[in-house]
């Protein structure tokens, strides 16, 4: 049985859509960024260290997503008032949602990176406030879910909608079919 390692129930909604048996173990790893660690190269490294967290002889299935500004990873806020700093930086600008994934398997860590690109719209003041006030920001990268009101943000997406939300099936059901997981 697959091992999805992570706590994210959006995750594990995602993961079920592919019609797999899987177990929730979550990972408990530090996410703190290294100095002048880029993005991907975040994501990358606390994927595979999620996958590698988990003891266990089954695959494990691990994944991190981080919002992008220009090479700056932008993580979940502290509280309110970095949300809607991070919402005013978004505003009218283009960013990206890369999340990495990690499959560990039979001795093999295979490994994939999906980058979205998206543009927001310019938000006025209000609107900045009035998300950054809800309390599912604190659990979101760059302070907004897409699933959850930030979708009339978006003026454009060019890429993985489910990668925003935070875990790109496409690219995981070819990850778990080269492990010789039929999803």
């Amino acid at each position: 049985m697959l091992i999805l390692a992570s706590a994210s129930a959006r995750r594990r909604e995602l993961l079920a859509r592919l019609d797999l048996r899987f177990r929730v173990q979550p990972a408990d790893v530090d996410e703190t960024p290294r100095f002048g660690e880029s993005p991907e190269a975040l994501a990358l490294r606390l994927a595979r260290a999620k996958a590698g967290a988990i003891g266990a002889d089954e695959p494990v299935l691990a994944a991190d997503t981080v919002v992008a500004m220009d090479d700056e990873a932008l993580g979940k806020p502290r509280d309110a008032r970095e949300a809607e700093s991070m919402l005013t930086r978004l505003s009218g600008r283009e960013h990206r949602v890369v999340t990495a994934l990690a499959l560990r398997h039979a001795g093999v860590l295979d490994h994939a990176t999906v980058v979205t690109r998206l543009w927001f719209r310019t938000l006025a003041a209000r609107e900045s406030q009035g998300y950054a006030a809800r309390p599912e920001v604190l659990d979101a990268a760059g302070a907004y879910a897409i699933q959850h009101g930030a979708a009339p943000f978006l003026t454009r997406l060019v890429g993985s909608y489910s990668n925003v939300v935070g875990l790109p099936l496409a690219e995981t059901a070819a990850l778990l079919r080269l492990a010789g997981l039929k999803p």
